[in-house]
């Protein structure tokens, strides 16, 4: 260490090393503060393309100034080798963070999301898809605020051609979205997919998918079902283990419409904490003998029962479901309130629309109404198909 770069930049120690490029801490002699230098790789310096593509991230990133994309400060070139230099963020990556850590609480989970989140939808209104959003380039400064890096795979939302055709695969398989994997063109839900993934790893402590390589993850990506989070981490507020389970969905229509999207969606389960460490809320009681389980989801009708079935009811049960609890009517109750059979109180984590046909028509917006305390909007009944041809009335909080 010592080198001298571009008669300014003095390198102290490799922070990262990558597929096409190692960072280093360098001290800016010339306005004496530490800043990262990303040169690429010396076998890589003379191969066209990939010299191409690192000053590509070097304009890319250089178009976002925003709180949580980090900046770029300087480009060059030293002995023919390539060099980018950014804002130096002292901390560590979000993925060292879950490694080390585990699961993150469910408002840290939250907060660090709208962060990553309002970065990515700034970046998609400037007109550009990261194609590489993962815990590893995000990194975390001693304040606990996340920044977005690594623009190297970028591309403009208006590209019509492109460095990367139709048929290349760019982008890590762990967060890879299925369009992505199938080598097919990708767009700003692209990135949402895989910003799904991060909140999942983020509640689960580990990604959805695993695999040896490359490969046999891409295809788990492309094939199979999405997992629940509540399996994974069952304290998740429905709300939340919603959102991304619509981030990862495999058609890239039925995810959210944009990143500004999501991020509305994560400040509305933050509010929905409320000033609750972990999302505690209404008092509910617990029947044992019940087994807790989660109602499975199916798209299989009958052709017979199909025109009968009419508009998905709000539950607030599903939320009992999930925390391993029935609601039920409180018959016996005592007058101040308590329970008169003796069963054990527990908390209501959530509420959350369920649609007992599996035809995905919840309405998730207005599932809050059934705790909101608000009398005119707490009821809501309608009518389902019991797969009986029997008609049973709908269930009302």
């Amino acid at each position: 260490m010592g080198q001298l770069i571009a008669g300014r930049y003095e390198l102290k120690e490799a922070v990262g090393k990558g597929g096409m490029s190692t960072v280093y801490c360098a001290y800016d002699t010339q306005l004496e503060r530490n800043v990262a230098l990303k040169i690429l790789h010396e076998h890589f310096s003379e191969d066209d393309d990939y010299v191409a593509r690192f000053r590509h991230e070097a304009r890319a990133a250089a178009q976002l100034s925003h709180p949580g994309i980090v900046t770029v400060i300087d480009r060059g070139e030293e002995d023919g080798r390539q060099f980018i230099v950014f804002e130096f963020v002292e901390g560590e990556t979000l993925k060292d963070l879950v490694a080390r850590g585990g699961p993150m609480p469910i408002r840290r989970v939250l907060e660090v999301g709208l962060e990553v989140g309002r970065a990515l939808a700034f970046a998609h209104q400037q007109g550009l898809i990261h194609r590489d959003v993962k815990p590893q380039n995000v990194l975390v400064n001693g304040d606990g605020r996340a920044k977005v890096t690594d623009f190297g795979i970028a591309r403009s939302l208006d590209a019509v051609g492109g460095r990367t055709e139709t048929g290349t695969v760019l982008g890590t398989s762990h967060y890879i979205a299925p369009e992505q994997a199938r080598g097919e063109r990708v767009d700003a839900q692209t990135d949402v997919y895989s910003f799904g993934v991060v909140l999942y790893e983020l509640l689960a402590g580990g990604v959805p998918y695993a695999g040896d390589n490359f490969l046999t993850v891409a295809l788990r990506h492309v094939n199979e079902a999405v997992p629940s989070v509540l399996e994974a981490r069952p304290d998740t507020p429905l709300r939340l283990a919603a959102l991304v389970e619509r981030c990862m969905a495999k058609d890239s229509v039925e995810r959210p419409s944009s990143m500004h999207d999501v991020v509305a969606e994560l400040e509305a389960c933050l509010a929905e904490l409320g000033g609750r460490p972990d999302g505690d809320a209404t008092m509910i009681v617990r029947r044992p003998v019940v087994k807790a389980g989660r109602p499975p989801r199916t798209r299989a009708r009958s052709r017979v029962l199909a025109p009968f079935v009419l508009v998905p009811i709000v539950l607030a049960l599903l939320a009992a479901i999930v925390a391993g609890v029935v609601l039920t009517r409180g018959e016996g109750d005592g007058k101040d309130g308590t329970p008169s059979d003796g069963g054990e109180s527990v908390t209501l984590r959530g509420v959350g629309a369920y649609d007992p046909d599996g035809g995905d028509g919840e309405h998730d917006d207005e599932a809050s109404l059934a705790t909101d305390g608000v009398a005119s909007t707490f009821w809501r009944t309608e009518r389902y198909d019991a797969q009986l041809s029997l008609l049973k009335s709908g269930v009302g909080l």
